[in-house]
């Protein structure tokens, strides 16, 4: 039997960073999903995460672990697989390692990705967007930096890990006209600003405190945003703009609801799909397909494309009465005779 620790510490700590160069937040995506694994099967195994052996992560437990975060932790299936993800990349860090574990390591990868639903996208419009950017104070220096992170979030289109982690060293400080981002995939590019976004960045950095983290936007304490702080900013300034639009209160508005609209938006306004995969940087076309789905422009344009059949004219004759009675004499109603 061998230990499961010290294998899996090497694949978070040493694997993940330097050979993989995986960012930061995958390799916190995939300790914590590790971190519900453990607990899950030290719970069945009746022992501590630090006694459990790989052997006794089998696809049977595996499994189970996957119904459990489903039914009692109401995951979705785009998170199940998620979690399947990071725990068939760690087998597949262990088949190079442990030749002993090579068919235990095989099984596992063979548990499929569960299918999910191709939903519409939720996105924002453009009143709505509006209403959302108004929300916060421009009186309050934290109502001005939650103006400057709304603006560039939906202006650039960006993952909220990628708006966190900007930098200061990644924007121009002197015209601020354009951000340099590193986003998933380690891909780079470099998006300009409307001057709304631009004059909303300079109003942050002419108080945005000196002291702190290299970060863009800081917190309270002068440490760079986290992904939490920073939804829990947008909740609170989506419920005060629904108490302008209350239809923002039937809506669910995520960091990426703002990504969404970007794409929505920059599709209606430039009708190319590839214009918007390069904007949102998506390795392919095929990401942003789903944007083409929600834009009901171009299925109006075929539909007013295309001849619609025509119909035969005519009215319509009523039966006569008399003829009617006529043949209904002599039917019988009672099928079995």
């Amino acid at each position: 039997m061998t230990a499961l620790a010290p294998h899996l510490t090497t694949f978070l700590r040493e694997h993940l960073p330097r050979e993989r160069r995986a960012s930061p937040h995958t390799c916190e995506a995939y300790a914590y999903s590790f971190q519900l694994l453990l607990c899950f099967a030290a719970s069945r195994l009746r022992t501590t995460p630090s006694r459990i052996e790989i052997e006794q992560l089998d696809p049977p437990l595996l499994l189970a672990f996957l119904e459990h975060i489903e039914r009692e932790r109401g995951n979705s299936a785009r998170t199940r697989n998620a979690r399947l993800a990071a725990i068939k990349a760690y087998f597949r860090f262990l088949e190079y390692r442990l030749p002993s574990c090579l068919d235990q390591a095989r099984r596992v990868r063979a548990i499929p990705m569960k299918k999910v639903d191709e939903a519409l996208v939720s996105h924002l419009s453009r009143d709505e967007m509006q209403a959302l950017l108004d929300a916060p104070n421009p009186r309050q220096v934290s109502g001005i930096r939650d103006r400057a992170m709304l603006h560039l979030a939906f202006a650039a289109g960006l993952r909220v890990s990628e708006l966190v982690s900007i930098r200061l060293d990644q924007i121009d400080r002197q015209t601020v006209t354009s951000i340099h981002v590193m986003g998933k995939g380690r891909r780079e590019r470099v998006l300009p600003l409307w001057k709304e976004t631009t004059a909303a960045l300079k109003a942050w950095l002419a108080v945005r405190p000196a002291s702190g983290d290299a970060e863009l936007f800081l917190n309270a304490m002068g440490r760079a945003m986290t992904r939490a702080g920073f939804e829990y900013i947008l909740a609170k300034h989506a419920a005060t703009a629904a108490q302008k639009l209350p239809s923002l209160a039937d809506k669910r508005i995520t960091p990426h609801v703002l990504r969404h609209t970007c794409a929505m938006h920059t599709l209606k306004a430039t009708r190319d799909v590839r214009k918007v995969s390069l904007w949102l940087g998506h390795a392919s076309l095929q990401s942003t397909e789903i944007y083409l789905r929600a834009d009901p422009t171009e299925k109006l344009e075929a539909l007013a494309a295309m001849a619609p059949p025509s119909l035969k004219p005519g009215r319509f004759a009523a039966p006569d009465k008399l003829l009617a009675m006529l043949k209904s004499i002599g039917r019988s109603t009672n099928y079995v005779e």
